[in-house]
Parts: C-alpha cells; sequence; structure tokens
C-alpha cells in the first residue's frame, strides 16, 4: 500500500499508522537523502528478521541504523569526543558512521560483529518517523533485486571483504510505485520526488585511523 505524503509537513495520522505499523514487526519504505531504504524498528525482533530476510544480504555492514540525532548514537555505540565532533561536522548528511557497539545494541539487532552503521539522514520524513516511533530505524537500501519471493533465513556469516562495492545504479529506485512488486512490504511512504539513485558514503571511525568502506555521495576526504 502507498500514502502520498508531503515531505516536509507529512500527515501525523500517516505518521503515527507507520509507526505502529513498525511496532507490530511490520516493514516500510521511504526516501532517504540518497535513495530509497526499507525499515523496521530498532525494538522489533521480528521486523529485524523480516529485514534480514527480505535483504537477503549476509554482511552486516549493509544495514544501518538511521538515528534522528547524535545523541541516539551514544546510546547504542561507544562514542568518544574526538568521533562526535567528525559526526557532527558532516551530519546530517549521506555518511554512514561505523562505530563500536554497546552490548545492549548487540543483543537488539543480533549482530554477529562488534560493529554497525549509525546514519542521520537529510531527510525531513525518516527523521519526523524516529520522532513517531520513538527509537531508530534499522535499514537498508531498496533494491529492484528484492522484487522477489521473500527469502528464507541465512546463517552464514557477514563477509570479511575490507570494502563494500557500490550499488549498481540500475538496482535502485526512482519512484515509490515501483516497490509495490516486493514482497513482504507493509506500506510505501511516498513523497513524490525522484530520488537521485544514489549511495551513502561509508567511513568505519571505530579504529584509530578512519576507513573508507565503500565511496558514495558524502565527498571524503570531506
Amino acid at each position: 500500500m502507498i500514502e502520498y505524503v508531503s515531505a516536509g509537513n507529512p500527515d501525523d495520522r500517516v505518521l503515527f499508522r507507520g509507526a505502529a505499523l513498525l511496532a507490530g514487526g511490520g516493514l516500510l519504505t521511504l526516501p532517504l537523502d540518497t535513495t530509497w531504504a526499507v525499515v523496521c524498528s530498532l525494538r522489533s525482533k521480528e521486523g529485524i528478521k523480516k529485514l534480514r530476510r527480505i535483504s537477503g544480504e549476509r554482511d552486516e555492514r549493509h544495514f544501518t541504523l538511521l538515528c534522528s540525532d547524535i545523541s541516539q548514537f551514544g546510546e547504542l555505540c561507544d562514542l568518544d569526543n574526538t568521533r562526535f565532533r567528525l559526526i557532527k561536522r558532516l551530519s546530517p548528511g549521506p555518511y554512514v558512521w561505523i562505530l563500536k557497539t554497546l552490548l545492549g545494541t548487540e543483543k537488539a539487532l543480533g549482530l554477529r560483529r562488534r560493529e554497525v552503521g549509525v546514519r542521520i539522514p537529510d531527510h525531513p520524513l525518516p527523521l519526523k518517523l524516529i520522532a513517531a516511533l520513538g527509537c531508530p530505524l534499522y535499514a537498508i537500501t531498496a533494491k529492484r533485486s528484492m522484487a522477489a519471493d521473500v527469502r528464507e533465513d541465512d546463517e552464514s556469516g557477514p563477509g570479511n571483504g575490507e570494502g563494500l562495492p557500490p550499488i549498481p545504479e540500475e538496482d535502485l529506485f526512482d519512484g515509490g510505485w515501483e516497490m509495490e512488486g516486493i514482497a513482504g512490504i507493509d506500506l510505501i511512504l511516498d513523497t513524490g520526488e525522484e530520488r537521485p539513485r544514489a549511495f551513502s558514503t561509508i567511513l568505519d571511525i571505530s579504529g584509530p585511523e578512519i576507513r573508507l568502506i565503500r565511496p558514495g555521495a558524502g565527498p571524503w576526504p570531506a
């Protein structure tokens, strides 16, 4: 089902309906400042399970926690002053920051690694949805390759590569209506905007040196 909303002033009734759906274990798609994302609630184990199945991804670096402000990062990850200043300078924006997780975050997401990507998107709709839900969203980029039967759980471990390849442009969506063929999506929030078919820049700042994991819309060095 598609709900058309204003990007800057979405109907509160639609936001709360989307938040209730996510709280109940549902999946939702919406635009970010880069491309479209499929999201679930951080607090919903059923939603996280569904998101992993529909994505078909085994490497957890493909998944991102979408937050509304940096204070939420500190509740989920190990964040010191140096990293805080870097993130504050470049957020909100098209950057995913890989940080060491706190124990509670690992348990909530069932992570098999001690790092997680966090991000503050520069788009009002996800930020308003996070506020309505009351917790961060767990997200993955919406891709055309998802438009098939929901996959079975894959218990193999995450990949060990040093970097992540850019997502092929042809695998990204332009409009919300195109995602109606993805099985398992409960709601599409469409602002009527055509997304740029871009992807975020992923930076690993969990160690002493900053490592570029995947180049994207955010310039680096910045």
